[in-house]
C-alpha cells in the first residue's frame, strides 16, 4: 500500500478495496463484516434488521436533481433497500464550518426530510459540531440507518450461474452532473443526478414474489465496481453485453469528451440486479412502471468461463475483461 492516502484510495475502485482490507478489515475483521454487503444484517431476538453508515462530502453540495442532503438520506436507505429492508430509523450527524450560511443549512435539512418521508423513515438522534473555517469545506454529513428485513436471503455471495443481470435504469447519470456541474460545463440538456430512494423500486419486486438473488447501487465505481465485486464474492464470471448497457446520449457525450468509461461512473438511484432467469422479463415490467426506469434492461448472464472476472462482450464479436476502477476519475462524488 501507498504510504499516505491519497484520493484513490477514496475512488470505491481499487485502491479503495486495498485499503479496507488491508486496514479496516485487519483490524475490525469479524464473520458480519467480510460478508461485504450493502448493510450489515443483523439477527436480534428473533427479528431481522439491516444496519448501514455512510458518510457524504460532496461537492458541490448543489447540483441538477439533487442536494447534499437528498444524497445523505438516499444513500443510507438505499444500502438497507439493497438487502431487502425496509429503513426504519437514522441518525444524522453534521460537521459544520464556520460561516456556513443558515439559509443553505434549512435547504439540505428540507431535502433530508422529503427523502424521509418517502422511505417512511425518521431521524431518531443526531450530532452537530461547528469546526472553525478550514478545518472542513462547508459541511459533512453522515447518515446512520436500521431497516427491517422484509425479504430475507439477498446476498452478493450467493449468486450462481442460475441468475441473469439487469440494471433498473440508465447508468452514469450522477458522476456525469457532478463533473459537469464542478468544471462549469454548460449544458444544452435535462442532465441531471439519477440520485432517488430505491425502497419504492425494491419493494415492487418484493410484492410481486420476484427471486431475488442479490442487489446493489452503483455508487462510487459504478457498475464495475459492483460487477466486479460480485465476482469475487460469489466466484463466478459476469458476461455483460456492452451494447445492453444502457447509457443516455447526454452521459455518452461527456464520455466521449473527456475519455471516460460509462460503466465506471458513480450513480445514486441506479442499482443492480442478479435475478433468477425465469423472473427476469417480469422483474423488468416492474421496474419499467417507475417513471425513471424506462432503460431497465437485461445487461449480463453469470458464467464459469474466468472465475472472478467480469467479460465485456463487445458488438463486434471481440471481449475484454472490465476491470475494477483505479485511479481518481472523478473526486468528492457523493
Amino acid at each position: 500500500m501507498n504510504k499516505t492516502i491519497t484520493l484513490s484510495n477514496g475512488n470505491g475502485g481499487e485502491e479503495n478495496n486495498e485499503l479496507i482490507s488491508k486496514v479496516f478489515y485487519k483490524h475490525f475483521k469479524n464473520d458480519i463484516l467480510e460478508k461485504s454487503e450493502d448493510a450489515a444484517i443483523i439477527d436480534v431476538h428473533g427479528g431481522v434488521l439491516a444496519f448501514s453508515t455512510d458518510s457524504f462530502t460532496v461537492s458541490p453540495l448543489f447540483f441538477a436533481g439533487a442536494d447534499i442532503g437528498k444524497l445523505a438520506v438516499c444513500g443510507t436507505c438505499n444500502d438497507l433497500a439493497m438487502m431487502g429492508a425496509k429503513p426504519k430509523y437514522l441518525t444524522c450527524s453534521v460537521i459544520i464550518e464556520e460561516g456556513f450560511p443558515t439559509r443553505d443549512l434549512d435547504k439540505i435539512v428540507k431535502s433530508m426530510k422529503k427523502e424521509l418521508e418517502i422511505n417512511g423513515a425518521v431521524v431518531v438522534s443526531g450530532d452537530t459540531k461547528v469546526v472553525p473555517r478550514g478545518s472542513v469545506d462547508k459541511i459533512f454529513i453522515n447518515t446512520t440507518g436500521i431497516g427491517e428485513v422484509t425479504k430475507k436471503g439477498i446476498s452478493s455471495n450467493s449468486i450462481t450461474t442460475d441468475d441473469v443481470i439487469l440494471v433498473n435504469r440508465d447508468i452514469g447519470c450522477h458522476g456525469a452532473t457532478i463533473f459537469a456541474a464542478r468544471e462549469g460545463i454548460e449544458m444544452s440538456s435535462d442532465l441531471q443526478s439519477d440520485c432517488t430512494s430505491l425502497y419504492p423500486q425494491v419493494k415492487a419486486l418484493v410484492d410481486a414474489g420476484i427471486n431475488i438473488t442479490a442487489l446493489r447501487d452503483a455508487t462510487r465505481g459504478g457498475v464495475s465496481a459492483v460487477l466486479n465485486e460480485w465476482s469475487k464474492q460469489s466466484n463466478i464470471c459476469i458476461e455483460v453485453e456492452e451494447q445492453s448497457i444502457p447509457v443516455s446520449n447526454e452521459v455518452n457525450g461527456i464520455c466521449e469528451m473527456l475519455g471516460f468509461e460509462a460503466a465506471a461512473l458513480a450513480n445514486e438511484g441506479t442499482f443492480v440486479l442478479a435475478i433468477k432467469k425465469e423472473d427476469s422479463l417480469k422483474a423488468l415490467e416492474i421496474l419499467k412502471t417507475f417513471e425513471t426506469n424506462s432503460m431497465a434492461c437485461e445487461i449480463g448472464k453469470v458464467t464459469t468461463t474466468h472465475l472472478q472476472k467480469v467479460i465485456l462482450n463487445s458488438a463486434y464479436g471481440t471481449q475484454r475483461f472490465l476491470d475494477t476502477p483505479s485511479g481518481e476519475l472523478l473526486p468528492r462524488i457523493c
